[in-house]
């Protein structure tokens, strides 16, 4: 199935996973709205909603590059407004925006402990609530949220309650959303990787450089959420998905194109359970992210 003419609503989209997402469906021949807050250069981080918008187009879809703070209600109802207005509706949402810390509690403050559940819990639920009434009039409407499987494992929340909080907050919203709209046909879905995946976090916030070298590309991400898109909707949903074992799954064997650095070992992602093993042939070095 191709997204040819289909109409996604992606935010934070301005890069990482969620342009890699952008790209993969604009070769399909997509309707992308990056809905992020870059539109000035970074000083640091790379890409703006319109770099993003350029390369969307050059990669064969349509682009329409929105200012949005997922924390504003006004913002992202404004934003979704103008994707109809400018599209006809919306199929597809992916709820991608994220803040992280990763920090103890006594070493949160309040600021970061508000924004890490604003733009991540509250963030979801409000993309989502915007979005929902016209995902309701599209033919396969899909609503895919970067988030972890559900497992309360205190080894998950004791080294970052606040961040582990707001990352399970949007997994609270892909349960309870699925079953409140199963009956209407919208698929709600998570898709959380395996492995650290080489992007602006890791190289500036979490492992640096080196850690970089450890992770895979954001196109295994891009590839699975693709292969999502493609479901009938009726028919998947509900499902908290880890991106080698869900492409194993769709008939992927080949893991080895994904990695940044086929000679180093790769850097397990947090929050995948032990209940979800890699594909057969996959090694995942032991422990939790690596630091810088």
């Amino acid at each position: 199935m191709s997204l040819a003419g289909k109409t996604l609503f992606i935010t934070g989209a301005s890069r990482g996973i969620g342009l890699a997402i952008a790209l993969r469906a604009a070769r399909d021949g997509a309707n992308v709205v990056i809905a992020a807050k870059t539109a000035e250069p970074h000083k640091v981080l790379p890409g703006t909603i319109y770099s993003a918008a350029q390369d969307i187009e050059a990669a064969g879809g349509k682009a329409l590059p929105l200012v949005v703070d997922v924390r504003d209600e006004a913002s992202v109802m404004a934003a979704v407004d103008r994707t109809v207005e400018a599209f006809g509706g919306i199929d597809i949402c992916v709820n991608n925006a994220s803040a992280i810390q990763l920090t103890g509690t006594l070493a949160t403050d309040m600021k970061r402990f508000d924004l890490m559940n604003q733009v991540n819990a509250r963030g979801t639920y409000l993309t989502s609530k915007a979005c929902i009434p016209h995902l309701l009039k599209a033919a396969n409407p899909h609503m895919l949220t970067m988030s972890p499987p559900l497992e309360m494992n205190p080894r998950w929340f004791a080294g970052h309650p606040a961040y582990t909080m707001a990352k399970m907050g949007m997994s609270m919203c892909v349960l309870g959303m699925a079953e409140e709209f199963r009956g209407a046909g919208i698929a709600f879905n998570a898709l959380w990787p395996r492995t650290g995946i080489a992007t602006a976090a890791i190289r500036f916030a979490l492992a640096g450089d080196e850690g970089m070298r450890h992770c895979r590309t954001a196109e295994i991400i891009a590839d699975a959420a693709h292969a999502i898109f493609e479901k009938r909707s009726r028919d998947f949903t509900g499902n908290f998905l880890i991106d080698d074992s869900f492409l194993y799954a769709e008939g992927v064997r080949d893991f080895e194109p994904y990695r940044v650095d086929p000679s180093v070992s790769l850097m397990p992602d947090f929050f995948v359970p032990a209940s979800i093993p890699p594909p057969p042939g996959v090694t995942v070095g032991d422990g939790t992210l690596h630091l810088a």
